[in-house]
């Protein structure tokens, strides 16, 4: 039986975008006939194209660097949207199988602001001028367990987060947020007190996750519920430096919200003027910690 034109029947006929299931769309490329929603549309010669043929480049429709399409925060849409995150996650497994095999170079990883305490000497830690303690920091795991955590973690929530922002607004969140959270753990945890691990950054991309749920208006109970848990642990489980996590998670969410709510006409201003003031934050914080132990 025919159905008429519009009708519900017909609408659910439609095909989904090939690159985001979730949006129905009519519209194809005109080189592969794949359907492609509106956020993957390039203008062509003739048509539309999608970004993998624009990409090729056969000859027609724009060359591979004309005009590709963006992600919600003005980033380049890229073939591989975890990039980042696996050589993210391939350092933090690099770091822990060294430190496993060489005890001697953790103590020269790990965040701690001043060691051994006084009258003991010669002293080392960021008090004493080894700030690159508060990058190392955040790629250091000691124990399976805990890389094991961090890792899942960053795989599940960076991957599409690295997706939406684009793969260098991706790399400034999360270096923003562990510096964040190794400055904050460096200003109130005992100086004597030494802290490892990516939780800072893994907070971080929790904050940024919940801005962009929000942002997209998708059900954000699953990933609040995940962060309470997390933060529960936090603070009920002993020897984790909440610092780190706190840290992080309001640079997250900081950062996060300049990414996805930035106005389009200053929208790279806005988004690393945020960085640059949360890393202003990070400086100030060091540099008073620093003059207090010293």
């Amino acid at each position: 039986m025919d159905q008429p034109a519009g009708s519900p029947q017909d609408a659910q006929s439609l095909p989904v975008c090939y690159r985001h299931p979730d949006r129905e769309t009519g519209i194809r490329c005109t080189r592969c006939d794949r359907p492609i929603c509106p956020d993957c549309m390039v203008s062509a010669s003739v048509g539309f194209q999608c970004p993998d043929c624009v990409r090729g480049g056969s000859g027609t429709g724009h060359a591979p660097d004309a005009a590709r399409p963006r992600t919600i925060a003005g980033g380049t849409v890229t073939a591989d949207p975890r990039l980042l995150t696996k050589i993210l996650i391939g350092i933090n497994l690099a770091v822990f199988i060294a430190v496993q095999t060489s005890t001697s170079l953790l103590n020269h990883l790990v965040l701690i602001g001043t060691w051994p305490p006084a009258p003991f000497i010669p002293t080392e830690g960021v008090a004493e001028g080894e700030w690159w303690r508060l990058v190392t920091s955040m790629f250091t795991h000691e124990a399976i367990w805990h890389i094991a955590f961090n890792m899942l973690s960053l795989w599940w929530l960076g991957g599409p987060l690295e997706a939406a922002l684009g793969r260098a607004r991706y790399l400034a969140l999360y270096f923003c947020s562990g510096l964040a959270g190794s400055a904050l753990t460096y200003l109130l945890a005992a100086p004597t007190s030494a802290s490892l691990g990516a939780s800072g950054a893994i907070f971080g991309l929790f904050g940024a996750t919940a801005v962009l749920m929000r942002r997209l208006q998708y059900d954000m109970r699953p990933i609040m519920a995940l962060l309470v848990i997390n933060l529960i642990l936090t603070f009920g489980w002993n020897n984790i430096a909440w610092q780190a996590h706190i840290g992080g998670l309001v640079a997250g969410v900081v950062i996060g919200y300049a990414m996805v709510h930035a106005p389009r006409q200053r929208r790279t201003m806005v988004q690393y003027g945020t960085c640059a003031l949360v890393l202003a934050v990070v400086i100030l914080m060091t540099v008073l910690r620093t003059l207090q132990l010293t």
